[in-house]
């Protein structure tokens, strides 16, 4: 009788550790998501992954100058392309494995997502980027890239459902858009270009672009924002590098500034896009895509420091990005963005 009672509690101790190990879980997963989910977090976060993403409009003009590539070589910049996603691809990857301290490889389920995430993110979107940021200027650019916010929120609105987009949500976005078309117009105007093979590729990207975020937004429940980030950016890469060399594409010339620039566009992408899935997985798509007008912002800001276009910061731009923060506040204090947050909580726990 007396060893059958302490196997009895033995038993009961065992069960009592087990629900305890299981309750730490779900309070350090609990935890994990509501830091993601902090105003500042989410703040911080984005503004690193937008000014990173600015960045790139002028390292990558100087990078088809180091190499020299010409507007019109299109199957070089899709080589040039191709090797900065592939090696931005590998960095995401291995940052993830060092973060974390495990391998990272993508489940079986996850093939499929990681293959219809780099048709729309890498391939679709720098494909048209790439080859319509060399037929229009950085400023005109910068401009049309700032309509992706819109397009974002009625992808994710009416064609996947994944929130409502409400008057207070499209107001934010106007005068967020107001600062992009301000900022840009104030440094010497348009200027010239291809409206067919730049603006509208440009505008082509975009919507690649919010195809992208919407689908990473939803891909995030099943699988690691990183390793989708990462793998998508591998197969993206390869596709455009085979498919540039195969076009003929070559680099004239090679230089150590060439290659320094490629190496920090490969890991402003890593960062920037792992940075924005995690942020994507855990808030409302507005929420977070509202930032994305920063990108234009830092853009033209980039373009003035690196590419010396326009006349310099000045207060056309202070008051430009005034515009943008108040954009970006005014989608964050709309109600419609609670109610996608308690959808955002309710997913988080079936997960």
């Amino acid at each position: 009788m007396k060893s059958v009672t302490n196997v009895n509690k033995k038993v009961n101790d065992k069960m009592s550790e087990i629900d305890r190990n299981s309750f730490d879980k779900t309070e350090m997963k609990a935890n994990k998501n509501s830091f993601f989910k902090n105003p500042v977090v989410v703040t911080i976060g984005a503004m690193i992954s937008c000014l990173l993403w600015g960045s790139a409009y002028p390292m990558i003009k100087l990078g088809y100058k180091e190499f020299a590539i010409s507007s019109e070589m299109m199957s070089s910049q899709i080589l040039f392309a191709g090797i900065r996603f592939t090696l931005a691809g590998i960095l995401a990857v291995l940052l993830g494995c060092i973060i974390q301290r495990k391998v990272l490889l993508p489940k079986k389920g996850s093939i499929t997502m990681i293959l219809k995430l780099s048709m729309f993110q890498t391939v679709g979107q720098y494909f048209f980027f790439y080859v319509g940021l060399a037929h229009t200027t950085g400023v005109r650019a910068s401009i049309v890239q700032g309509t992706n916010v819109f397009v974002v929120l009625v992808v994710a609105s009416f064609i996947f459902r994944q929130e409502k987009l409400s008057f207070g949500k499209t107001f934010g976005c106007l005068i967020g858009f107001l600062g992009v078309v301000l900022v840009n117009l104030s440094d010497g105007g348009l200027g010239t270009g291809n409206i067919i093979q730049g603006d509208l590729f440009v505008f082509l990207s975009t919507v690649a672009y919010a195809f992208s975020s919407v689908l990473l937004k939803e891909y995030t429940k099943k699988e690691d924002p990183v390793v989708l980030s990462g793998y998508q950016f591998i197969v993206g890469g390869l596709i455009m590098t085979l498919t540039g060399f195969l076009m003929g594409g070559r680099f004239a010339t090679v230089t150590m500034r060439g290659v320094l620039d490629l190496i920090y566009l490969a890991f402003l992408s890593a960062v920037a896009y792992s940075i924005w899935g995690i942020l994507m997985k855990h808030n409302p798509v507005s929420r977070v895509s509202v930032y994305g007008f920063l990108s234009p912002i830092f853009g033209v800001i980039s373009s003035i420091i690196l590419l010396n276009e326009g006349a310099g910061f000045g207060m056309i731009h202070l008051i430009a990005l005034i515009l943008v923060c108040v954009g970006i506040v005014v989608v964050n204090r709309d109600k419609n963005s609670f109610s996608s947050d308690r959808t955002n909580i309710l997913e988080d726990k079936k997960s």
